[in-house]
């Protein structure tokens, strides 16, 4: 099934997020542990059907060879169909905007020595939002798009020395508490009255853009700091 839909690639717009094609990716891992080590076969076809459903509520009105692209999750027997599903899915996923040095430094005008990462290292298909920390400045930058637009998040950072649970991709990795200046304030408010919003998040941004499978959580605190 997989082999009908690879003559499409080069003539369709890609339309997996990245962190749709990480829910997804992880759905068909949980399908080949089934295929692994559960020998019922009604509950493999439990755990096939699951997945499928789980891949299907990511997209909305899909109705033509993309949705069935997706559901053939449902079909997988062995590792080698989960692979071969996996790089089908390769040309479909959507980069994040390209966004120039110029576009960032008018994302934080309040900081003339800006310091950025080499962007044109990063591969933009694997990221859902953008991220570096100043060591020198104790500062983390989150760049992140939204409706269109590049919304930029700058805060101070405090390394934890230890594992837990990051608020934006709810995995185990290594955290750094990021705190920045919230812009919402009350209408009668003085310019020293301020609200700090913080949470724990990946000091590797490029682990959370692989593990990340659902924005609710990002979006939530960068709104929270930013509106």
């Amino acid at each position: 099934m997989i082999v009908a839909f690879k003559g499409l690639t080069a003539m369709n717009e890609p339309f997996i997020r990245n962190h749709q094609y990480n829910c997804i990716r992880d759905q068909a891992e949980s399908v080949l542990r089934a295929l692994r080590t559960v020998s019922d076969p009604m509950i493999v076809e439990s755990v096939r059907s699951g997945a499928q459903a789980k891949v299907a509520a990511l997209f909305t009105g899909l109705t033509d060879y993309r949705k069935a692209l997706l559901e053939s999750i449902a079909v997988m027997k062995t590792a080698d169909d989960i692979r071969s599903y996996l790089q089908a899915l390769e040309p479909y996923r959507v980069a994040f905007p390209w966004i120039s040095e110029q576009q960032i430094r008018k994302l934080f005008p309040k900081n003339k020595k800006l310091k950025l990462p080499d962007f044109a290292q990063i591969d933009l298909r694997r990221v859902t939002y953008l991220s570096w920390i100043d060591i020198q400045t104790n500062k983390m930058y989150i760049v992140y798009e939204a409706g269109g637009q590049f919304v930029g998040v700058e805060g101070r950072y405090t390394e934890s020395n230890k594992k837990s649970y990051c608020f934006a991709c709810n995995r185990y990795e290594e955290l750094v508490f990021f705190s920045a200046i919230s812009k919402n304030r009350p209408a009668n408010a003085s310019s020293d009255d301020y609200r700090s919003v913080g949470n724990y998040i990946c000091l590797n941004g490029h682990d959370c853009n692989n593990n990340i499978t659902d924005v609710s959580a990002l979006e939530k605190f960068i709104v929270s700091v930013t509106v």
